[in-house]
């Protein structure tokens, strides 16, 4: 490894730390999966090889559950999936992603050992497991899957015991890794990359992963020191210091002592009230509402995942009303709802109301995030879209180079976000100058051009979303 080694972490076991002076957008190690699988909900939309989303897939012949852009992506995968296919032939049925999951990893274990390559800096019985650390009910689930997994696995195949496969679910269960569909921008499956099981969380990170070209990139988000550990964050910031920190025992079985929990950074702003005219508002109304839009929320995110998108307008719309001139700026369940709102709302094409909201969260956003967080960058982006959709110009092009910006430290100059986003802000600078020379005459040839090519639906607010990488249970 070029830029890291491993090293004893003072209080968190072994971590990674840099060798070599490093800056913001470099990239500290790229990795491909030891093995990966498709969602269980994504099994028929996205190609089981390549991971992209397609309307049409060519099922395989054998199994008639793995799909495939084409014969390409098929004799791609076939070393991968060849003992998969008879084991689902003989199973008769398809188990569950952790136990796909693991069985790939067994078979790929039996085959090559647990050091696949120079680079590999963790054997996989090195990683940790927490078995003994998962909660009665979770422990129900573990132990379906062990089940599921040993009437799964072939007899062909080399015998694991229940132990052997207890730490591969295990291992899975803690150091799983999201695995993206082809743009980037949602979730589709899952995978195990052993050198970012190393990698520790700091809920203000000095780096962040992205998924590119089928493997996962560790990327500096700043200047780094030789002796420096190399940090991420398993959860997203934009979380109380105490949600943080449950979500962290919950999932990865560890208590959180970075500096911003430790002194709740930022909690203040993300809870605060708004100030009116030079006055607090008083701190029981603020409570009051902040009651009132987490269960907003829920009725929302209900509304959301059944698809009801009016409703969930009307939920937001009403919400919003309430929070303004009480809730600041920066108050997190305010900026939930200006996402969904703007999100939603440019799927119904109303730019120009969607415009109005996804502005007001980026600018909270600003206020809360890491300048070079890669949520930021996201957002701004979709703001930027958005406000280019409404014909906001000038407000639409800034935007879109801030959010260049970012990716560029966050995704790097050859991700495909980055490639659109490049295109992107080309396309607005042009429209800008236009603009410029003569307002009127663009905003004819606009209308002109969008009656005859009408804008299509917008792409459908996704439900998961690549917001959180690290593998949620």
């Amino acid at each position: 490894m070029e830029f890291v080694e491993v090293f004893d972490s003072p209080g968190k076991g072994r971590g990674l730390r840099a060798i070599r002076e490093v800056w913001a957008g470099d990239v500290l190690f790229a990795e491909p999966p030891f093995a990966s699988v498709v969602f269980d909900s994504h099994a028929a939309s996205v190609c089981h090889s390549c991971f992209r989303r397609q309307e049409k897939l060519q099922r395989c012949g054998q199994c008639r559950f793995a799909q495939y852009c084409d014969k390409t992506c098929q004799r791609a995968a076939w070393e991968e999936h060849k003992q998969e296919c008879a084991a689902v032939k003989s199973y008769g049925k398809v188990p569950n992603e952790n136990v796909r999951l693991a069985a790939r990893i067994l078979w790929r274990l039996d085959k090559q050992g647990s050091v696949v390559s120079d680079t590999q800096l963790a054997a996989l019985e090195e990683l940790e497991d927490h078995i003994y650390d998962i909660s009665e009910d979770d422990l129900k689930d573990f132990k379906v899957d062990i089940h599921n997994f040993l009437d799964y696995w072939p007899r062909s195949s080399k015998p694991h015991t229940v132990d052997s496969v207890s730490k591969m679910l295990g291992v899975i269960n803690c150091n799983g890794f999201m695995v993206s569909d082809q743009r980037g921008l949602q979730a589709v499956g899952v995978g195990l990359f052993p050198n970012l099981c190393l990698v520790n969380h700091d809920c203000w990170p000095n780096c962040t992963v992205v998924l590119n070209n089928g493997k996962i990139e560790l990327r500096a988000l700043g200047k780094i020191s030789p002796g420096e550990e190399v940090t991420v964050s398993y959860v997203d910031y934009l979380n109380l210091s105490e949600d943080r920190r449950r979500l962290l025992k919950q999932q990865y079985f560890f208590d959180c002592t970075c500096e911003h929990c430790t002194n709740k950074t930022k909690d203040e702003l993300k809870m605060a009230g708004a100030v009116v005219e030079g006055d607090k508002v008083p701190e029981e109304t603020v409570k009051e509402i902040t009651e009132y839009s987490r269960t907003m929320l829920e009725k929302m995110e209900k509304a959301r995942i059944e698809a009801n998108y009016n409703e969930v307008v009307k939920i937001c719309r009403e919400c919003v009303e309430k929070q303004e001139n009480v809730l600041a700026d920066t108050h997190i369940y305010q900026l939930r709802m200006w996402s969904t709102l703007s999100e939603v709302l440019s799927y119904l094409q109303f730019f120009e109301e969607a415009s109005t909201y996804a502005r007001k969260m980026v600018e909270g956003y600003l206020k809360l995030y890491h300048p070079n967080n890669a949520q930021l960058g996201m957002a701004t982006m979709r703001a930027g879209v958005t406000h280019w959709q409404a014909g906001f110009i000038e407000i639409a092009h800034g935007m879109i180079c801030k959010a260049y910006a970012i990716l560029m430290i966050t995704h790097g100059p050859t991700h495909p976000i980055t490639k659109d986003l490049e295109a992107m802000r080309m396309q607005t600078e042009m429209e800008l100058r236009m603009f410029k020379q003569n307002e009127y005459v663009y905003h004819t040839m606009r209308e002109a051009a969008l009656k005859n090519q009408p804008i299509r639906m917008m792409a459908e607010p996704a439900t998961e979303s690549i917001k959180n990488l690290f593998r949620r249970k």
